[in-house]
């Protein structure tokens, strides 16, 4: 290999931007990772029932342990900001249009095939698909530092990036980590419906929006439902409302386009043959139409009118007992808001 360290990091940081990727970073391994908080947060159940977050911690917790001989990590962030669309509902933006994993896995995997082919090592990519704890990676490498809503928080860009990583046994030269200046600032914190960020720098999964209406599969709380407001699929709020956003620019990423969706009374109705055919490529397909009915009908519930009665009485005399009972929920809603139909004269 004769290139130097800083010529290969150089020249593959040209190549990420090709890419698409607009924050490009390296951390040594081994790195610092919060471990203890983490640990701490896993036994106290903050994650609820996303049991693979307790898997693989060894792992998790080492880097080095995902590829003998480790030696750093680059981390890639890719912009996925763009304004909500026009429509009554709302899906978090990264929901918008394509689902992100498996196109920035295939980037990755040209930036590994160079440094393999033309400098030696061993390279494995992760985008959200291995035991990484990403955040705090991406935070060592220099792209910026986990806010007090626990997402991380670029300067001059904000909180709509997704992360990527490739562990290497190249010794590439490190980044400075940023310093973390979220200040006084308590914004998310205020902001969060359910009180999910109920400290700084503190998040219970379990009461957040994003993880009852993607991860949770069951019924949701009552305590929570007229929180969801008139979210569909996951919740943007601790993002939106981050001051680091005002330098936020919309995304020139084509996969990630809004795709047409029609009035939830319509997507209600759809059947699983429906569901699956509209939903291909998109992160929504995985949370299958039952969860995706049960999250129509909590926003119904919350800013349905007379006309969603029909569909919500479909589905609540539907095989779905758990669908069933959050159509009657909505239904009652509506009618104790008065919207409900005028009796026949």
């Amino acid at each position: 290999m004769s290139d130097s360290a800083a010529e290969i990091r150089e020249r593959l940081k040209v190549e990420a931007q090709a890419l698409g990727f607009h924050s490009f970073g390296v951390s040594p391994v081994p790195l610092e990772l919060r471990r203890d908080y983490y640990k701490k947060w896993i036994a106290e159940g903050r994650h609820g029932t996303m049991s693979w977050m307790e898997r693989n911690n060894d792992r998790r917790m080492h880097p080095d342990q995902l590829l003998p001989e480790a030696r750093s990590i680059i981390v890639l962030a890719l912009n996925y900001y763009q304004p909500d669309p026009e429509r009554p509902y709302r899906i978090a933006k990264y929901a918008l249009g394509d689902d992100y994993h498996n196109f920035m896995l295939r980037r990755l995997k040209r930036l590994c095939r160079i440094l393999r082919e033309e400098y030696g090592g061993a390279q494995r990519p992760y985008v959200d698909t291995g035991p990484l704890l990403e955040k705090p990676i991406a935070a060592a490498a220099g792209l910026g530092w986990q806010g007090k809503s626990t997402i991380l928080i670029e300067p001059k860009r904000g909180t709509w990036s997704f992360l990527a990583n490739i562990v290497t046994t190249l010794d590439l030269p490190a980044d400075t980590p940023t310093k973390d200046r979220c200040g006084s600032c308590t914004r998310c914190i205020d902001a969060c419906p359910t009180g999910a960020i109920h400290a700084p720098y503190q998040m219970d999964a379990t009461k957040c929006i994003s993880y009852l209406t993607i991860e949770h599969d069951g019924p949701i709380p009552l305590e929570y439902r007229e929180a969801i407001g008139d979210r569909i699929y996951g919740c943007d709020t601790c993002l939106d409302v981050c001051p680091w956003n005002k330098w936020a620019t919309p995304t020139v990423e084509a996969k990630f386009l809004p795709r047409e969706l029609p009035a939830l009374r319509e997507l209600l109705l759809w059947d699983d043959l429906t569901f699956r055919e509209r939903m291909i490529g998109s992160p929504i397909r995985r949370v299958k139409l039952p969860r995706f009915q049960r999250n129509i009908c909590v926003v119904l519930g919350n800013i349905g009118t007379a006309e969603d009665l029909p569909a919500l009485e479909v589905v609540a005399s539907g095989a779905d007992a758990m669908v069933a009972e959050h159509a009657t929920w909505a239904i009652e809603k509506i009618r104790a808001r008065g919207l409900a139909l005028s009796p026949a004269k």
